[in-house]
């Protein structure tokens, strides 16, 4: 165990750490209020889906300008500055909440908000992660730092939930001081830029990253099936439906709901930390993404609480390696150099499908219900693997990580 927490040696990485905690742990939390609060006000699973949109439109159009801009700039104030404009979104939610409307227009524009502003911190963030440590303790920084950000995702949603008993108002207030704690730590760090290249072939433009991806398989093939299966398998944005519809339980079950995938990814990611992952990685990657939509398929069958829990905890676990795969797999592939355009199109894959995945599920369960919906998600995204074993193979056979530089 003393050797997963050897990171924490790295002062700078330590508050990094800290730091992405705080704000993943206040976002916890007002996704659960979010969720709850459009819920109760329209009733329309829809509404859901249109949260996760208003997040995905401006993510997708800013990501690549966000990623140059990491590789440009001290990537410690585009943390500020992102996450500065996260904590203006908490404060629009309080005053959305305080003023006693009950059109969900404002909801929508806060989201919009929060996705350009997480178009920002999401390439800085992963890419400066290896800034901070030595090359040897990377996937050591990797690890323990998704096992914070797991816990986090326990703690957030069931916090949420219990707050939100108090209120709304209370959850955005208490997401609003986290946010701000973040801003302050984030601000200690020294400042971080991108190695300049010697080779001005290499990612010498805006779409440096994409091209660098367009040309590697494995990369390509590790963030684009994550992206497909989190596309078709999001279940998670239908929770606050299955919580009142199916479960006929209140916010608090619900919290619990949303901390069960970070039971089992937080307990996977503290194992692949003790142990991590050092051989047969593309089986890994694609074990992962099976399991991910097998439990997805289970939770959506499932009208008992516990098997829903058991079957959210194997989501994330699922979800978890393949996580930890692709991140290792695309940071330790990457020049420092265009490690930030490289992120982008890595966010713009992953973190965008969550928000489209969002909305793709809303809409499946306004047209099939909320089951149907749920268990067609997991089926596309095994279908989904199939087709990967065989349109990249080299990703299948992989069986080592590229060593550090």
């Amino acid at each position: 165990m003393s050797n997963a927490f050897s990171v924490l040696r790295y002062r700078d990485f330590t508050v990094y750490a800290a730091a992405r905690f705080c704000t993943t742990l206040a976002w916890e939390m007002l996704g659960v209020a979010v969720g709850w609060q459009v819920y109760q006000l329209t009733h329309n699973p829809l509404d859901l889906g249109f949260v996760g949109l208003a997040q995905f439109l401006p993510f997708v159009l800013l990501v690549l300008p966000a990623g140059y801009v990491a590789d440009h700039a001290d990537r410690r104030l585009v943390l500020v500055g992102a996450y500065g404009t996260q904590g203006i979104c908490a404060g629009l939610l309080l005053w959305f909440t305080l003023s006693g409307a009950t059109q969900v227009w404002p909801v929508f524009v806060a989201m919009t908000l929060f996705g350009a502003a997480r178009a920002f911190s999401m390439p800085a963030s992963q890419a400066m992660t290896p800034n901070l440590v030595p090359p040897e303790a990377f996937p050591k920084a990797v690890a323990f730092n998704s096992v914070l950000l797991e816990i986090a995702g326990i703690t957030g949603p069931s916090l949420g939930g219990v707050l939100y008993l108090l209120g709304p108002s209370v959850v955005y207030s208490v997401g609003f001081g986290l946010v701000a704690l973040v801003v302050a730590l984030i601000s200690t760090i020294k400042p971080v830029r991108a190695t300049r290249s010697t080779d001005d072939g290499v990612g010498a433009d805006l779409l440096g990253g994409l091209r660098f991806v367009l040309h590697r398989p494995t990369v390509l093939g590790a963030i684009s099936l994550d992206l497909f299966a989190v596309l078709f398998g999001g279940a998670t944005a239908l929770l606050p439906a299955f919580a009142s519809d199916i479960l006929h339980i209140g916010p608090a079950g619900l919290g619990v709901l949303r901390t069960a995938p970070g039971v089992g990814a937080a307990l996977t990611a503290l194992a692949v930390g003790l142990a991590p992952i050092e051989r047969h990685v593309g089986k890994w990657l694609f074990g992962g993404v099976a399991l991910f939509g097998a439990a997805t398929i289970v939770f959506g069958l499932s009208k008992s609480f516990s098997v829903s829990l058991v079957a959210l905890v194997l989501l994330g676990a699922g979800d978890m390696v393949s996580v930890y795969v692709r991140h290792l797999l695309v940071q330790l592939e990457t020049p420092d150099a265009i490690r930030g355009r490289v992120s982008a199109v890595s966010s713009m894959f992953i973190g965008a499908s969550n928000e489209l995945g969002e909305f793709e599920s809303g809409v499946t369960a306004r047209w099939f219900g909320l089951v149907r919906a749920t268990v067609l998600g997991g089926v596309a995204t095994l279908v989904v693997i199939g087709v990967y074993l065989k349109l990249f193979p080299d990703l299948r056979r992989l069986d080592r990580f590229k060593r550090p530089p």
